[in-house]
């Protein structure tokens, strides 16, 4: 797996029909090619030619797959279409959003509150719906001589970033090991020095899984109050390959380039390595705030907490933020394409980007809820 943010846009030389815009990312290069049966598609490529949207750089990959995907189904189909996904962070996608100067939105982080709120205003009194669209595993990279094998639990995972255990041979890290040799050594968390919601899913994570351990609540920005900062999942990443005894939490990808070791997780029954079956099995236990067709923002606590043998918890899902009503008949016609694509035929490129692909749990209850858009 290779959960990659990059700026690289998928099939655009061949295709030379989307437009894209790649600002405020750390993305990291990639190409994919697309082979779609449009005939097997169930995206109609009606509504409007162009759409267009921002927000999470995290799932910036699987929109490339997305886009180039719908631009091959609707090509085939005799039309042209065009989107356009910038990927200038959660908050900005939700304010844009909010604004109406784009028709979705990419976020880590559902839209809730007063953004909710606002966001009615934007939809001529209909909500907005947080839709499951992206998955991708977090891994807890670190950096520590001699030890390539190490297993840790969200309770001293939550004990580390908040400044209780300070060494590598703490006593519980000791217990979780067996016998691995674990060196006398300070550890050094490195956490993310920009608002991110990598780390407002990992304090939730934390928030969920550390058995009272965390208190500290969650959020973009980190509240662990210790550790050193760098930006980006790039820095993070780069700061831990260069620095014996730290650790932190970053996409996958960024493990991978800088060649860090990850840890297993042990959420009561044995320790989980972090692989694309495993962060699947978690997804499949995901449940929903709400029932029924609409808006699917998902109960953190479902995957977060999960005990399930053989499921890796820490999981990102991002959304794709829409008007359930509020559209123009052309606009919504378009977003009901776009996404019922991306759900289905979208999906099947993803793990080669380093997601995790919807399992038919949540492909079912995604597809039902873009038909339900008005």
């Amino acid at each position: 797996m290779n959960f990659k943010r990059n700026a690289a846009v998928l099939g655009v030389a061949a295709v030379g029909a989307m437009t894209l815009v790649a600002c405020g990312s750390d993305d990291n290069s990639s190409s994919s090619g697309t082979t779609v049966n449009s005939a097997a598609s169930n995206a109609t490529c009606e509504g409007k030619e162009s759409l267009s949207a921002a927000g999470s750089s995290a799932q910036k990959n699987a929109m490339d797959e997305f886009v180039a995907t719908y631009i091959a189904v609707c090509r085939d189909k005799g039309k042209d279409v065009k989107v356009a996904y910038n990927p200038t962070g959660s908050g900005d996608g939700r304010t844009q959003f909010i604004a109406e100067q784009i028709d979705f939105a990419g976020s880590d982080s559902a839209i809730k509150g007063d953004q909710a709120a606002a966001a009615k205003d934007r939809c001529a009194g209909g909500d907005a719906w947080n839709l499951p669209l992206v998955f991708g595993p977090v891994a807890i990279a670190y950096n520590l001589d001699g030890v390539t094998d190490l297993t840790l639990s969200g309770e001293v995972l939550a004990k580390i970033f908040s400044g209780v255990i300070t060494n590598w041979n703490d006593p519980a890290i000791a217990a979780l090991n067996g016998d691995t040799a674990l060196p006398d050594q300070k550890i050094t968390p490195i956490v993310r020095s920009d608002s991110s919601g990598t780390t407002d899913n990992f304090q939730q994570y934390l928030t969920a899984a550390s058995n009272g351990v965390w208190t500290k609540g969650a959020g973009s920005d980190f509240v662990g109050g210790v550790g050193e900062g760098a930006k980006g999942s790039a820095g993070v990443s780069q700061a831990v390959a260069g620095s014996s005894g730290s650790i932190t939490y970053v996409e996958k990808s960024f493990a991978d380039q800088n060649k860090l070791a990850m840890a297993k997780i042990d959420s009561g029954a044995g320790a989980v390595e972090l692989t694309e079956a495993s962060a699947g099995k978690a997804i499949e236990g995901a449940t929903f705030k709400a029932e029924g067709v609409g808006d699917l923002t998902l109960d953190l606590n479902s995957i977060y907490g999960t005990t399930e043998a053989g499921a890796y918890p820490i999981v990102l899902a991002t959304y794709s933020i829409v008007c359930s009503t509020g559209y123009d008949a052309d606009t919504s016609a378009a977003v009901k394409s776009f996404l019922t694509s991306a759900a289905n035929e979208g999906q099947a490129n993803l793990a080669e980007q380093g997601y995790v692909p919807l399992p038919g749990t949540v492909q079912d209850k995604l597809n039902a809820s873009i038909a339900a858009i008005a």
